[in-house]
């Protein structure tokens, strides 16, 4: 008997000890019950940490299938003095996909202080959009048209640029069907928030183009018409299609003021090095978001690109000097937006500087 009991004092003792050495705690705070194909969705994930004495989290993922983990190094953001979340995003590639396993670490510097797993999430999957010819792959929270143009590419075609904005999206998959060439220009990411330009031929008879989405808030198919307007025909209430008016641009140059005066008025009152560094960061590339775009000149007879490729379909060729903006710069080619309101691809030697 007295051999019993102190066999179970010890594992009383030793299960105490276990019990108290475990730091970090997993729990799902968002999943959704179904997702549809290449959609992106969120999972969000709740640590909560009973030490101090830690210096940072990390994750991994594990034994998944057919699914793809679109940010895997998110950090962990800080909730309350115990509690720090994240949300990582993920896009299911068929129906027999199988969701991560999680595995979080808690570390102190090098030291591994403890590891917790959250068993993957059952999570139902369905495909939309088949029977739909005018489905653009997209599911989004919204979408929303932002510019567009028309210009007669030959005798037969018209070759319309658009701009798209759009909410919690998978853009990077836009195509769309009976089309007769079409392309991504250029597309962007903001956190949640994704940017399209995109290029399409259509025939030169064609006046509307209409394409639909998957609206995730709705749960149901949304249109999105485009009109095929020639530029000799257009209206004046037609929006330019100029970059700089999309959101994502304007978030980016507001969000890197707002970040530079929240780190002025911190280190106002702090007075930390630290966070001079970081103001006299935030202070450079709220300049450099917001200067003005270069000024230039577009030599006659020079060819417009729809893509900064050498075997890329041409716009339209220069017919005499051209004042241009100067947006962007990629292999050896300048993107441009013109007075008139086209935007496009040239060569570098095409280009003469004021």
């Amino acid at each position: 008997m007295k051999k019993l009991l102190i066999l179970f004092s010890f594992f009383m003792i030793f299960s105490i000890q276990v019990f108290a050495s475990k730091n970090l705690y997993l729990s799902y705070e968002k999943t959704p019950n179904s997702v549809y194909k290449n959609q992106k969705f969120e999972i969000k994930v709740k640590a909560l940490i009973t030490t101090s004495d830690f210096t940072n989290l990390t994750t991994n993922f594990v034994n998944q299938s057919n699914i793809t983990v679109l940010n895997p190094n998110s950090s962990w953001k800080k909730i309350s003095n115990d509690t720090y979340t994240n949300s990582f995003y993920f896009k299911a590639k068929s129906a027999n996909f199988k969701m991560p396993k999680i595995e979080v670490k808690l570390w102190n510097s090098s030291s591994l202080i403890d590891i917790s797993n959250l068993e993957s999430s059952d999570v139902k999957f369905s495909n939309i959009g088949k029977s739909d010819s005018r489905f653009s792959n997209v599911i989004a929270d919204n979408i929303i048209l932002k510019a567009y143009k028309t210009k007669q590419y030959n005798n037969e075609s018209a070759l319309t640029i658009i701009d798209i904005d759009a909410l919690n999206s998978n853009l990077e998959d836009f195509r769309l069907e009976n089309v007769l060439e079409q392309g991504v220009s250029n597309i962007k990411e903001w956190e949640n928030i994704q940017n399209l330009v995109y290029y399409i031929v259509t025939p030169i008879y064609d006046k509307n183009l209409t394409f639909t989405y998957f609206n995730s808030k709705t749960n149901s198919f949304s249109e999105v018409k485009v009109p095929l307007i020639l530029q000799n025909e257009l209206v004046s209430t037609q929006t330019d299609l100029n970059p700089n008016d999309s959101t994502f641009e304007k978030y980016k140059k507001v969000a890197a003021i707002i970040v530079f005066i929240i780190l002025l008025i911190l280190f106002i009152w702090r007075r930390n090095k630290i966070l001079f560094v970081l103001m006299f960061i935030a202070f450079i590339f709220a300049v450099l978001y917001n200067l003005p775009n270069e000024k230039a000149y577009i030599k006659k007879d020079s060819y417009i690109y729809i893509l900064p490729t050498k075997n890329s379909t041409i716009f339209f060729k220069a017919d005499k000097k051209l004042e241009v903006e100067v947006l962007e710069t990629r292999h050896g080619f300048k993107k441009v937006l013109g007075n008139d309101g086209f935007i496009g691809w040239i060569k570098e030697d095409s280009l003469e500087k004021n």
